[in-house]
């Protein structure tokens, strides 16, 4: 395949972002749509419109946030709606990384071309239907396997839960897999996964589901080729599988210290059930959604530190949102090497050109300014905490979906706003930071150097 010369050509590959933002408002719109019709409800009288919206858009952006209970609101049809429009929202987000990581590569010199291909081990157009195949056949086998693990589960029972008819276990449990793999956190019980706390059955393969979903097709097909030789890692790979590693930790050992003596969260369960629910809940604000405690109970400190941990989210070129583990992981290799002193941002043996860094602080400095922006509207329309209402926006923006409980009563307007910040949230990072690299240029000439007052 080669690219075209004529203008209608040039400018499908000079605006990719406008074909995405397009493709995802388009999925939104048809879900809309699917969900209007009065068969897609329990009672059979419809939805409303701001619902309906709202729902299409959790479910495309792969948030999880809702204005009504899946489970009880919304009838089969419904949920196979929902539940389609996640699977279009997953595979939509790691096809498209995909296709970019191509395009980028061909908008780069000779030279950075080959070792764009190297890294990614992408051919280039004619190796893209290959990639995008075993994207989806990884996507599906991940899901299954895990579906397997919750049918099982639900059809037997456990954990002070009743075993269930096992077409009821099957539907529920290919479902909850879904969601989970995509980091949706769409569930079918109206209290998530609170019923199953402290089942590691139920919490640990949705956990790992959310977790092989947010690392990104380009680490985990890399883990996949290299899994033995670490030396041989993308700094890519390298960069997600230590931070993730690494911020599931603090977020299990935040979660803990915080709730263990919470009466409504973790205080009543013995020491492994707060491990195990302390490392699921930090396991689903890397942009799952899912809960397995009361989100209305937790204290301040952890709603505080579950905002950091929803904004960062989780890898390139996965289901994850937030600005991404990449993202926060160069910014902190840029403050540690000019702390240091140093002119190179290096990152295991392997040096950080100046285009990723500027990209980095661009996305980040544009997702704080939307969630500020959204913060401080929300604040007007509501009479929420400043505590509540920046849990709900980082949670839309980051496309988590798990909310202190004020989702539902919240004016139509505010879920408007949220509408546009999941949106934003889920095409914005993606599209941006291959705008950015889409763009790049040598400028030909310099300007004299003149140095400001920093700080």
């Amino acid at each position: 395949m080669t690219f075209s010369r004529g203008r209608s050509g040039a400018n499908r590959f000079r605006h990719p972002t406008r074909v995405v933002a397009a493709g995802f408002a388009a999925a939104v719109g048809v879900g809309t749509v699917l969900l209007l019709l009065p068969v897609a409800t329990e009672s059979g009288t419809g939805a409303g419109l701001v619902d309906a919206l709202f729902t299409a858009t959790s479910a495309v952006c792969v948030t999880g946030l809702v204005t009504v209970d899946t489970g009880g609101y919304w009838s089969t049809f419904g949920e196979v709606v929902i539940l389609a429009l996640i699977q279009v929202g997953g595979l939509g987000i790691m096809t498209l990384a995909a296709l970019f990581t191509v395009l980028v590569a061909h908008r780069l010199g000779l030279r950075r071309r080959l070792l764009a291909q190297a890294e990614t081990k992408t051919l280039g157009l004619s190796g893209i239907g290959g990639l995008v195949r075993n994207i989806v056949l990884f996507s599906l086998a991940s899901e299954a396997v895990v579906a397997t693990v919750l049918t099982a589960r639900f059809a037997t029972g456990g954990a002070g839960q009743p075993a269930m008819p096992f077409d009821r276990a099957l539907y529920h449990g290919v479902f909850h897999a879904v969601s989970a793999f995509n980091n949706a956190g769409f569930s079918l019980n109206s209290d998530s996964l609170m019923g199953y706390v402290t089942d590691p059955l139920v919490s640990l393969p949705v956990a790992v589901a959310v977790i092989v979903g947010g690392l990104g097709f380009p680490a985990v097909f890399d883990l996949a080729r290299n899994w033995r030789r670490p030396s041989r890692w993308m700094v890519l790979t390298r960069i997600t599988v230590g931070v993730t590693a690494v911020l599931l930790l603090v977020g299990t050992v935040i979660t803990i210290l915080a709730e263990r003596s919470n009466p409504d969260t973790l205080g009543p369960l013995s020491g492994p059930g707060k491990l195990l629910a302390g490392f699921f809940h930090s396991a689903m604000a890397r942009t799952a959604g899912f809960n397995s405690i009361d989100m209305s109970a937790l204290g301040p400190e952890t709603l505080f530190a579950t905002d950091l941990l929803m904004f960062i989210g989780g890898g390139s070129g996965g289901t994850a949102g937030g600005i991404k583990v990449t993202t926060f992981a160069v910014l902190a290799v840029v403050i540690w090497s000019e702390m240091r002193g140093e002119t190179r941002v290096n990152v295991g043996r392997r040096r950080i050109p100046e285009g990723n860094q500027r990209q980095a602080l661009a996305i980040a400095l544009l997702g704080i300014g939307a969630v500020a922006v959204a913060v401080f509207t929300l604040l007007i329309m509501t009479r929420h905490s400043l505590d509540l209402v920046l849990f709900e926006a980082v949670s839309a923006f980051g496309t988590v979906g798990l909310s202190a409980g004020i989702t539902a009563d919240l004016p139509p307007a505010a879920h408007l706003l949220l509408i546009a910040l999941m949106f934003i949230g889920r095409v914005g990072p993606l599209t941006l930071a291959s705008a950015l690299a889409l763009r790049q240029r040598t400028r030909r000439f310099e300007y004299p150097e003149e140095r400001t007052i920093v700080g």
